[in-house]
This record gives structure tokens, C-alpha cells and sequence, in this order.
């Protein structure tokens, strides 16, 4: 005889089965389309693919399947981007500090910082933005794209659509990066207006461009070497998604209890980003096989993909219609402050160390 508690934990899990292979079917087809030639040497990830292919089927065929499968695609939005940004730290290891330096932590530091202070005060208070697509959208531009927003929604307690939209500005801002930095590189070796070489390029591209595939395709337009550096440069300021997590909870417990009447908010533990520390740290030790690694990797980009396919599912473009062009606007201002500000702290940084 199966015990009650046993037949209700067999019951949730065939109700997530329709869910999970619906948005396992659709992450698979995002990893798929990443690996055409064109898609990858314009930076188009899986997670970007997933995310495109779950919002055609979520405003098309899904409102006639959610009855079956919202359980499972609920499972994927929360259990497995928690799980995925987990893994993520299976691509980073704490000897890429050592390799850009002190100078590239800070210059990291920095721009994350700037960049998402500047969002949440321009959003808010110039554009009109509700906070939590301001600090999604900050999140997303000031550290490692849509990883970074769909890590920090929990911790905003960020809506699909809000989530949807940080992502979509990523999308369209880290890919005009992917062109414009290459080009811009290559007038200012024409005119010599600044001293900036590959390995300083690398580090310029690392720390204010938002996705890892979007800095590997800006970075090789220019050399492998530069390339090789932007990515380091990058992984470092990945690195810094845990602390900014949980800074960040502390920050939004404390702002809501200094508003008048409202009781002390719960600090929302962002338990997933010390895991994610934790791997990082297991990985630098280079205990396990090459092949570990890489399977590692490789599930971690499902489970993103997963999630993404999820967020996309559940996010209906009428929406993002009614976001309207501000966020884009913001996303735009980030942009600019990333191209012109980030440039300004690499040099002044690159000054002062020497």
C-alpha cells in the first residue's frame, strides 16, 4: 500500500511532467538553433532562442495547454533557474581574479555599481518606471544579461512580463554592442585617439557588454587574444552576481521598512547564489575531469534554456505593449552609460594602476 505523503509527491510530479517536456522540447530547440553558423557569429545564445520560441508558443498554442502543463512550466520558471544559476558557476574560477588583475575587479565593481545605481534613479524617477523593471533591467545590463535578470526577479519578486522585458532590452542593446565595439575599435586604430590595445579592448568589452556569448563574438571581431581577455574580464563580473544578490535583498528589506505603517519586510535569502559561489569554488580546485565540467556546463545551459522557454511561455505580448517604449528608453541610457562611462573607468582605472 503507498503511503498518502508518497502518493501525493507522485502526484505533483506526473502533474509537471506535460510542463517540463514542453519547455524541455522548446530549450532544445533553442540549443539547437544556436548552433547554426550564422547565429553564433552574431551571438544569439540559447537562452535568447528559448526565450523567442517560448513567447511565440505563449501568445499562440499555450493558452490552450496550460490547464496541463502550468504546474511543470512553473516548476521550470522557479526550481530550475535556481538549479541553473547553481551550475553557472561551473564556468568560472576564482584563479580569472588573478588573470585580469586588481585593476579588472575594480573596473568590474565599478560599472556593475554605476550602472545599475543609475538605473534604478533614472528609471524611477526620470522615465516614470515601476522599481522592479528598473532594477531588472539594471541587473540585466550592470552584470551578465538575462542570467542576471531572471537570477535577480526572485529577489525582486519581479513579474513574468517584467522579467520578459529586462531580457528583451539585453537582447537588443548586447547585440548592437556586438557590432558597434568592433567598429569602433577599429576607427579609433585609424585616428589614434586613445591608447587602447587588444588586452585593453578585451577588458573594456568584459566589463560593460551584457551577455557572455554577445562579449565572446564582440571580442573575436578583434583577435582571439582579446577575446581570450574580454571573457576573463567578463567571468569576473559574472562572479559578482552572488554578492550584488544578496546586497540587493537587504537593501529592498531595508527600504521597506523605513516606509511609514509597513512592517519590517522578510529578507529574501538568495540561497541559489552562495551555491553558486560554492561550485565556483569547487571548480577552481580542478578536482574533477575535464569531461564532468563539461557535461556540467552543457545541463546548466538546459536548465537556463528551460527557464527561459518557461519565462517566454507565460509572458503574453500584450504586456510588453503595455511596458511601452520607456523601459527600452532606459535600456538605451544604460547603454550609453556602458559605451561612454565604462570606457572613462577602464581608462581612469588603467591610469591610476598604471
Amino acid at each position: 500500500m503507498v503511503s498518502a505523503p508518497t502518493a501525493g509527491a507522485f502526484q505533483r510530479w506526473r502533474s509537471r511532467v506535460p510542463g517540463l517536456l514542453l519547455t524541455a522540447s522548446l530549450a532544445a530547440a533553442g540549443i539547437g538553433l544556436s548552433s547554426v553558423p550564422w547565429l553564433q557569429a552574431h551571438g544569439i545564445s540559447a537562452l535568447t532562442l528559448a526565450i523567442v520560441l517560448g513567447i511565440a508558443l505563449g501568445n499562440t498554442v499555450y493558452p490552450h495547454l496550460a490547464a496541463s502543463s502550468a504546474d511543470g512550466v512553473g516548476f521550470a520558471k522557479h526550481w530550475l533557474l535556481r538549479a541553473g544559476i547553481v551550475l553557472y558557476g561551473m564556468r568560472l574560477t576564482f584563479q580569472d581574479i588573478g588573470q585580469v588583475g586588481a585593476g579588472g575587479v575594480l573596473i568590474d565593481a565599478l560599472v556593475l555599481t554605476s550602472t545599475f545605481g543609475l538605473a534604478c534613479w533614472a528609471g524611477t524617477r526620470w522615465l516614470g518606471i515601476d522599481r522592479d523593471t528598473a532594477m531588472l533591467i539594471g541587473a540585466g545590463s550592470a552584470i551578465c544579461g538575462a542570467a542576471a535578470v531572471m537570477a535577480a526577479a526572485p529577489v525582486v519578486r519581479g513579474r513574468a512580463e517584467q522579467a520578459t522585458v529586462a531580457v528583451s532590452t539585453v537582447v537588443v542593446f548586447g547585440t548592437l554592442a556586438m557590432f558597434l565595439y568592433p567598429a569602433l575599435y577599429q576607427l579609433n586604430l585609424e585616428h589614434a585617439w586613445l591608447a587602447l590595445g587588444e588586452q585593453a579592448y578585451g577588458v573594456f568589452t568584459g566589463s560593460t557588454v551584457h551577455e557572455v556569448a554577445q562579449v565572446v563574438a564582440a571580442g573575436r571581431a578583434v583577435s582571439e587574444s582579446a577575446a581570450d581577455t574580454a571573457v576573463i574580464a567578463k567571468m569576473v563580473r559574472v562572479m559578482m552576481l552572488a554578492p550584488f544578490l544578496v546586497a540587493l535583498s537587504l537593501l529592498l528589506a531595508r527600504g521597506h521598512a523605513t516606509q511609514p505603517g509597513t512592517a519590517r519586510a522578510r529578507i529574501v535569502v538568495p540561497w541559489f547564489a552562495f551555491g553558486f559561489v560554492a561550485v565556483a569554488g569547487i571548480n577552481s580546485l580542478h578536482l574533477l575531469p575535464p569531461a564532468v565540467v563539461g557535461a556540467a556546463i552543457d545541463l546548466d545551459t538546459v536548465l537556463l534554456a528551460m527557464a527561459m522557454a518557461a519565462l517566454g511561455l507565460t509572458t503574453h505580448v500584450s504586456a510588453l505593449r503595455r511596458a511601452g517604449p520607456k523601459p527600452l528608453l532606459l535600456a538605451l541610457l544604460l547603454f550609453a552609460w556602458l559605451l561612454g562611462g565604462g570606457l572613462g573607468i577602464n581608462l581612469a582605472v588603467h591610469w591610476l594602476i598604471g
